[in-house]
């Protein structure tokens, strides 16, 4: 039986979905409150996004079931050790890439959330889930934490913060991404110079869309 399965974290991930389904519709209440011209900036630019993240400070914002459980699949698929998110919110990607880590052995996960409220739900939901000895949550802006003090070799990276800053956010970790390491960025379509960037073997990149709103790519060379 793998972790995900298993209690405590079972049942706290089926409690974590269902309140993120029960938030989709204030979730979007809210959005709409927002101009077009205002939400294409604050969501796909470099600037706005603190005000964006702040608006939406009370609300999951995860993953879904079948992005989760890709994550698991791909971490222990890679059979990482060393993994890196951007963007941790309440910690539904966090708990199934720790699973992961907990399924593979150990290992360590750096993750990084700027929002403090969401900051102290997470490691609340990491604690509850018994896997606290396997991440580390950063609080602060991605662009400073993710900036130092990161494993000399990484070998999964979950980009799922602030759309704008997936090529800076890319360029912070790229240095330390083994050969064949993963990178998985949610919607990333709303961020279309890191599609450019992922998409190109110039780069070193191999990279495909799944699932509509996710882009996997692999780190040719180290």
């Amino acid at each position: 039986m793998t972790t995900l399965a298993s209690e405590p974290l079972a049942s706290l991930l089926d409690r974590l979905f269902a309140e993120a389904d029960a938030s989709a519709d204030a979730l979007e209440r809210e959005i709409e409150k927002i101009s077009p011209a205002e939400r294409q900036a604050m969501l796909t630019g470099t600037t706005g996004y603190i005000e964006a993240y702040t608006r939406a400070k009370d609300f999951p914002l995860a993953v879904s079931r079948q992005t989760a459980a890709l994550l698991y699949m791909l971490a222990r698929s890679c059979s990482a050790r060393r993994i890196v998110e951007f963007g941790t919110s309440f910690g539904v990607s966090t708990l199934h890439l720790a699973a992961a880590l907990r399924d593979n052995g150990g290992g360590r996960l750096i993750t990084s959330e700027f929002e403090p409220s969401k900051v102290a739900r997470a490691q609340a939901n990491v604690d509850s889930g018994g896997l606290a000895d396997l991440v580390e949550i950063r609080r602060g802006d991605a662009l400073a934490t993710l900036a130092r003090d990161l494993p000399d070799s990484i070998d999964l990276v979950l980009l799922d913060g602030a759309k704008g800053l997936y090529p800076a956010i890319l360029s912070l970790v790229e240095p330390r991404l083994r050969a064949g390491a993963l990178i998985v960025a949610d919607n990333a379509d709303w961020s279309p110079d890191y599609l450019a960037r992922v998409r190109s073997a110039a780069h070193g990149y191999m990279s495909v869309p799944f699932a509509e709103d996710v882009e996997l790519s692999m780190r040719l060379a180290a």
